[in-house]
C-alpha cells in the first residue's frame, strides 16, 4: 500500500482488539462502521496496513484479511500500487453477513438456523450424488479428525476439511461458493465449538460420533438420514456453545 495514506483518526474505538480467532472479523466490523457512519468517505483512501496495524494492535496479515473481507462485501476497492479505497455507495450492492456475537443465545440460534438451511441440505444432496471418489475424500477427512483427537488436538482444520468434502460431494458449484462465503463469516462458530469440546474429557470423541453418523448416511446414500444427522450435529454444536459461552 502507499505510504502517504491518511493516518487513522483518533476515535474512541481505537483500542487493541482481543480474541485472536475473531480478530479479522472484529477489525472488518470496526472499519465497516467507519465507512457506514461516514468517518471514511467514498473515494477516500484507507490508512496503510502498518497504520491500521498500529492503531488496532493487530498484525499486518490480520489487516490484510480484514480488508479482503471489506473488498468481498463491496465496501472497498483496491488499486494496484495505490492501496485500498472506500467504494462508491451507488455501486451494485452485495450480500453481507454481520459478524455473529457468539456470547448471545439469539445469535447462536440465528447462525445455526442459517447453517442448517445450507449444511443440512448440502449433506442430503451429497448422500444422493456422491461419487466413490467423493466418499473416499470424506472418509479421509473423517480419519484425519480422529487422528487429531488421538493426538489431543481440537481438530479445527480437520473439521472444516470434513465439511468441505461434503460440500464438494454435492457437485453443485453454487453450494461451494456459498460455503466459501459462510466459512469466512462463521468459521469462529465451529472453531469455538471445537475448542470448547476439547476442554471436557470424552466430548471430542462424542462429537466425532456425530461426524461418523453423517459419513455413514452418506456412504449408504440415505439422504433423509444424512440430513437428520447433519441437523443433529448442528443443534448439538449450538448447545455446546451455549453451555460454555452463555450459561
Amino acid at each position: 500500500m502507499s505510504t502517504d495514506a491518511p493516518a487513522p483518526r483518533n476515535r474512541s474505538h481505537n483500542v487493541t482488539l482481543t480474541r485472536a480467532p475473531a480478530l479479522a472479523d472484529t477489525l472488518a466490523a470496526r472499519l465497516s462502521e467507519d465507512i457506514r457512519d461516514g468517518r471514511l468517505k467514498p473515494g477516500e483512501q484507507l490508512p496503510t496496513e502498518q497504520q491500521i496495524s498500529l492503531a488496532y494492535g493487530v498484525s499486518r496479515p490480520t489487516v490484510r484479511e480484514a480488508i479482503g473481507r471489506l473488498k468481498h462485501d463491496g465496501l472497498v476497492v483496491t488499486r494496484q500500487g495505490a492501496g485500498a479505497f472506500v467504494a462508491d455507495p451507488n455501486a451494485a450492492s452485495v450480500f453481507r453477513l454481520s459478524v455473529a456475537d457468539f456470547s448471545n443465545k439469539d445469535e447462536i440460534h440465528n447462525i445455526v438456523e442459517l447453517l442448517m438451511a445450507v449444511e443440512a441440505t448440502a449433506t442430503q444432496h451429497a448422500a444422493e450424488r456422491r461419487s466413490a471418489a467423493n466418499l473416499a475424500e470424506i472418509r479421509a477427512r473423517l480419519d484425519a479428525m480422529q487422528a487429531a483427537i488421538d493426538r489431543g488436538e481440537p481438530g479445527v482444520d480437520e473439521d472444516f476439511a470434513f465439511h468441505r468434502a461434503i460440500i464438494e460431494a454435492t457437485n453443485n458449484p453454487f453450494f461451494r461458493d456459498l460455503s466459501d462465503f459462510l466459512d469466512r463469516r462463521v468459521r469462529n462458530f465451529i472453531r469455538t465449538a471445537r475448542l470448547n469440546s476439547a476442554r471436557q474429557a470424552g466430548l471430542p470423541q462424542a462429537v466425532q460420533v456425530e461426524h461418523i453418523r453423517i459419513f455413514e448416511a452418506i456412504e449408504r446414500q440415505a439422504p433423509a438420514d444424512a440430513r437428520e444427522a447433519a441437523e443433529n450435529h448442528l443443534r448439538n454444536a449450538a448447545k455446546r456453545l451455549e453451555r460454555y459461552l452463555v450459561l
